[in-house]
């Protein structure tokens, strides 16, 4: 099994930047794809962006072009880094880990982080 740290939420104006990150540990990380969730209150959670244990890519068009994730296998370390970001951001963002390819509803994923809050300020 796998555990999952996200860390790097926080307040920003609109049009700023964040970056988060997401510690892995427990097991070997380069065997999973990995996930960026989010959910806002009231709503579901739902997916933002994932990447195979290769490197490749895959973004809710919601976020395509603004946000950018990435993986350290050696370092067992996932970010998002996010940029020109809006209000409708604003949520409780979730990495998560999947011991298969890519998914991109939670449903598929089997193991989560705590979360961190991010907080878009218009």
């Amino acid at each position: 099994q796998v555990q999952l740290v996200e860390s790097g939420g926080g307040l920003v104006q609109a049009g700023g930047s964040l970056r988060l990150s997401c510690a892995a540990s427990g097991d070997t990380f380069s065997k999973y794809a990995m996930g960026w969730f989010r959910q806002a209150p009231g709503k579901e959670r739902e997916f933002v962006a994932a990447i195979s244990w290769r490197g490749t890519t895959y973004y809710a068009d919601s976020v395509k072009d603004r946000f950018t994730i990435s993986r350290d296998n050696a370092r067992n370390a996932l970010a998002l880094q996010m940029n020109s970001l809006k209000a409708d951001d604003t949520a409780v963002y979730y990495c998560a880990a999947r011991s298969r390819s890519v998914g991109t509803t939670p449903s598929e994923y089997n193991y989560w982080g705590q979360g961190t809050q991010v907080t878009v300020s218009s």
